[in-house]
């Protein structure tokens, strides 16, 4: 029987870790994090399935010391595998696997390696994207790959929404490669880092909206980041107001200046960069939903200028 270390968080973690018992590998030990009391913690708990299948789990704040270190070189596991684990695993721990450490990511390597895949691909107005199983080196998300799958993304999709197709597929990445990894035989290949990019973590303060760009810019942003995540924020007649939902208009204008919004019919119509418009369909005032008609009352008639948020 195989035996592994898991590092995990968030749902590709639970359904990873789903996948391996399931498969029979013998976990030893599960390393989580503590959840934020800042975050919204819309995802399921690694710990409660680790609980449940009585597997210690543990939180440290930095794995990468000697003592923990040491405790996994007295484990000597086979595997360890990180499935949305949030930090750096140093070369000096990853050593302590005797048949090699993989990560899953969610993108399509060498695409997106870094922090929060899936928003960013969003944000670029990419069409598809993917989960990866790779073999974990120094360098963030740069070794082999084991296997990967693409998932499209709808041009009116919101991360979350993106997120759970991506989740199912990094489970089916990893009982498609798990096999031929216990088996020895798995085929790993290489990445070629120059057909990608890496990307950073975001802040609340990225999702400010920029008027002045193209209305499909704005649609992508504000998909990228609705809720759970922070949003996407502007201001209007001295609100501050997420954005959680536009709709994309065939016209553009001729005549208005972007960063207005033009309230009129109980419809709401944002003007953008570059002659765009954008429906606001959904938003949050005062932490509180509002659809259009609700927004255009909260608003008023007329035209009103959008400003960022204070």
């Amino acid at each position: 029987m195989a035996t592994a270390v898991v590092f995990a968080y968030h749902n590709v973690g639970v359904n990873c870790l789903k996948v391996l018992l399931a498969h029979g590998v013998d976990v030893q030990l599960v390393v989580t994090h503590t959840d934020n009391p800042t975050e919204t913690i819309w995802f399921d708990s690694v710990a409660t399935i680790a609980v449940e299948h009585s597997i210690p789990v543990v939180v440290p704040e930095d794995p990468n010391t000697d003592e923990f270190i040491a405790r996994l070189c007295a484990l000597a596991p086979d595997f360890i595998f990180s499935f949305y684990y949030r930090n750096m695993l140093k070369s000096a721990l990853l050593a302590t696997a005797k048949r090699g450490a993989f990560n899953m990511h969610g993108s399509l390597l060498p695409k997106y390696r870094g922090r929060v895949p899936i928003n960013w691909a969003i944000i670029n107005g990419e069409t598809e994207t993917g989960a990866t199983l790779h073999e974990m080196v120094e360098k963030p998300d740069a070794g082999r790959i084991v296997g990967q799958t693409a998932v499209l993304i709808g041009p009116d999709e919101t991360a979350q929404e993106v997120f759970t197709k991506v989740t199912a597929a990094a489970a089916d990445v990893l009982a498609t490669a798990l096999p031929r990894l216990v088996a020895g035989n798995a085929k790993l290949t290489p990445q070629d880092l120059t057909k990608g990019s890496y990307f950073g973590g975001r802040k609340p303060s990225d999702g400010v909206i920029d008027w002045h760009a193209s209305a499909e810019n704005i649609h992508n942003l504000v998909r990228a980041v609705a809720p759970p995540y922070p949003g996407a924020t502007t201001r209007v007649n001295g609100n501050n107001i997420k954005i959680t939902k536009t709709q994309r208009m065939p016209q553009v204008f001729t005549h208005a200046k972007p960063a207005h919004v033009n309230v009129a019919n109980d419809t709401v119509i944002a003007f953008c960069g570059h002659g765009g418009m954008l429906r606001l369909i959904e938003a949050e005032v005062d932490g509180q939903p509002h659809n259009e008609l609700m927004l255009a009352v909260r608003l008023g008639t007329g035209i009103h200028k959008l400003e960022n948020p204070q």
